[in-house]
């Protein structure tokens, strides 16, 4: 595949993440945006009001074949003290995440 087909395979994951947010969380649309792609840190930038309402630092990986460990390490040295998160997809499959298993055990957490 062409660096520009992966490219913008990787920034339509972005996008559409980005719009799943604001549909399913109500976030605004200028509170957040897409990370141009080759530049470096988070995958979809947020606001404070995105931010508090959805507190993850983002990578998106839209790739046949992903080195999760890799991937997750990306997004914890990204994170800048947010929760690392890392999107995935891959032809004919859905969008899935990669979350550290305490953060997730934590999301149910009653109290």
């Amino acid at each position: 595949m062409k660096t520009s087909s992966a490219k913008a395979k990787g920034r339509k994951l972005q996008q559409a993440f980005a719009n799943m947010l604001i549909d399913i969380l109500d976030l605004d649309f200028d509170d957040l945006e897409s990370r141009p792609m080759g530049s470096g840190g988070e995958d979809i930038i947020m606001g404070k009001q995105s931010r508090d309402k959805f507190p993850y630092s983002i990578e998106c990986k839209n790739q046949e074949s992903v080195n999760l460990w890799k991937a997750y390490d990306q997004a914890s040295k990204n994170c800048r003290g947010y929760e690392p998160l890392v999107v995935l997809k891959r032809n004919r499959s859905k969008v899935l995440v990669l979350l550290d298993a305490a953060a997730f055990v934590k999301l149910h957490n009653k109290d």
